[in-house]
C-alpha cells in the first residue's frame, strides 16, 4: 500500500475520533505527515486536535516543532500538497470530471489554474458549478491571484491574512509554478499562537514553554530575565536613592512613589500590548509610527490628568492629616508627575518594542521588564525632582 493510500485511510480514521484521541495517533507522524493529515480535515476539527497536540507530545517531538511552537520559518515549509490544479484550457465539464475522481474532493476549496505551469488564475467552487460545461476555465477564472512565494516568512504571511480572507493559498516558486498550497486556519492558528505567547513573552516565559514542561527547563528559560529584572529595578532604586534627602523631609512622598509607579506602568503595558498587537496583525505598516506616538502621548496626558486629580487631592489630604508642609504644593507636584509619567510611559510602551525589533529581538521578549523600569525611573525621578524644586 502506497504512503498517500495510507494516509488517506488514516485520515478518513482520524474524521471519527475525538480531538485528545486524534492527537495521540498523530503525535508518533513526521511533522510533514501531520501538516497533510490536518490540511485534509475540517477547519474546526483540525484546529482542536492540533490545540491537544502539546499535550501528548514532548518539547522535542515532530509534532510540537510542526504545529505547536510555529517553528517553521517560511510558507514552504509550512505548505502542504496542492489539492486541485488544472490548465486554463480545460472546460468546465472537464474540471468537474476531474473532481469527481479526485480522492480529495472535500477538501477541494479552489482549483488553480496554469498556462504552461504557470499560475495564471483561480476558480472556486461557486463559479464552477454555475458556469456552462463548455466554458473554459481561462473564462470564468480570477486572473493574477494573490500567492505566496516558497521563502514569504510566515511572520509577514500572518500580515497578509489579515487583509485576505480566503480558505486557501497557493504556493509558488520562483518561476510562478504552484508548488503547494496553505490553508488559512493555519496561519490564523499562527495569529492566535502568537498572540497568545505574547503575554508570556513580556515577563520573560519562552514560547516555547509548556504546562507540562519539566521545571528544570522552566527554570532555565525564565531564570536568566529574572536576572535582568534584578539589574533594572537597581536603575530605578538608584534613582530613588538621589533624592534621599527629599524624602526624609518629605515622608509623604514615600507612600505615593508605589502608587505613581503603579499608574505609569499600567499605562505604558497598555500603550505596549497595542503596539505588539499591531506588529503582530500587520497593522504598524500602515500605520505611522509618528501618529502613533502621538496617540499615545495625547491618551497619557488625558489619564495622567483625570487619575493626577484624584491622586493629587488624595496627596493634599494624607499631608493635611500628616502634618506636612504645603499640602497643596504637594498635591501639585502629584498631579503634574502623574501626567508627566504617563505621558513617557506612553512613548516607552510604543519605542520599547519597536527598539527591540529594529536590533533584531523579539519585539515581545521580555518588553515588559524593560518597560517597567523606564516607567519607574522616569515616573518617580520626576515626582521627586518636582518635589525638591518646587517643595524645598
Amino acid at each position: 500500500m502506497s504512503q498517500s493510500m495510507e494516509l488517506t485511510e488514516r485520515i478518513e480514521q482520524i474524521r471519527d475520533l475525538t480531538p485528545l484521541d486524534a492527537a495521540e495517533e498523530l503525535v508518533a507522524l513526521s511533522a510533514d505527515d501531520i501538516q497533510f493529515i490536518l490540511s485534509r480535515l475540517p477547519s474546526d476539527q483540525a484546529l482542536a486536535i492540533a490545540s491537544h497536540l502539546a499535550q501528548v507530545a514532548a518539547p522535542d517531538e515532530a509534532a510540537t516543532r510542526a504545529v505547536i511552537s510555529g517553528m517553521e520559518a517560511t510558507i514552504g515549509e509550512l505548505m502542504t500538497p496542492v489539492t486541485a490544479t488544472l490548465p486554463e484550457d480545460y472546460t468546465v465539464a472537464e474540471a468537474l470530471t476531474f473532481m469527481v475522481k479526485s480522492a480529495d474532493v472535500t477538501e477541494i476549496s479552489y482549483i488553480f489554474v496554469t498556462s504552461s505551469d504557470r499560475l495564471v488564475g483561480v476558480v472556486g467552487m461557486r463559479d464552477l458549478i454555475l458556469a456552462k460545461p463548455s466554458e473554459t476555465l481561462s473564462a470564468i477564472m480570477v486572473r493574477e491571484p494573490f500567492a505566496f512565494q516558497q521563502e514569504t516568512p510566515v511572520e509577514d504571511a500572518v500580515s497578509e491574512v489579515m487583509y485576505r480572507h480566503y480558505r486557501m493559498y497557493p504556493v509558488v516558486d520562483d518561476d510562478n509554478q504552484v508548488v503547494g498550497e496553505v490553508r488559512g486556519w493555519k496561519l490564523y492558528e499562527r495569529v492566535a499562537s502568537v498572540l497568545s505567547a505574547q503575554a508570556g513573552s513580556q515577563y520573560g516565559v519562552a514560547k516555547e514553554e509548556q504546562i507540562n514542561t519539566p521545571v528544570l527547563a522552566a527554570f532555565r528559560m525564565r531564570h536568566p530575565w529574572l536576572q535582568v529584572n534584578l539589574i533594572t529595578a537597581f536603575a530605578a532604586a538608584f534613582v530613588v536613592g538621589m533624592f534621599e534627602s527629599t524624602i526624609t523631609q518629605i515622608v509623604a512622598l514615600a507612600a505615593f512613589l508605589p502608587v505613581l509607579a503603579g499608574q505609569s506602568g499600567n499605562t505604558g503595558c497598555q500603550a505596549l500590548a497595542i503596539t505588539l498587537r499591531g506588529m503582530t496583525l500587520g497593522q504598524i505598516n500602515d500605520y505611522p509610527v509618528r501618529r502613533l506616538f502621538r496617540k499615545e502621548i495625547l491618551l497619557g496626558a488625558l489619564n495622567g490628568a483625570a487619575v493626577g486629580v484624584i491622586a493629587g487631592i488624595a496627596m493634599f489630604a494624607y499631608a493635611m492629616s500628616t502634618g506636612s508642609a504645603n499640602p497643596a504644593m504637594l498635591g501639585l507636584v502629584i498631579f503634574i508627575a502623574m501626567i508627566g509619567a504617563c505621558m513617557g510611559s506612553g512613548i516607552f510602551g510604543v519605542a520599547v518594542p519597536l527598539v527591540l525589533k529594529r536590533f533584531g529581538a523579539d519585539p515581545a521578549t521580555a518588553s515588559s521588564i524593560f518597560l517597567t523600569t523606564f516607567t519607574d525611573i522616569i515616573g518617580m525621578g520626576l515626582m521627586l525632582f518636582l518635589a525638591t524644586s518646587l517643595v524645598l
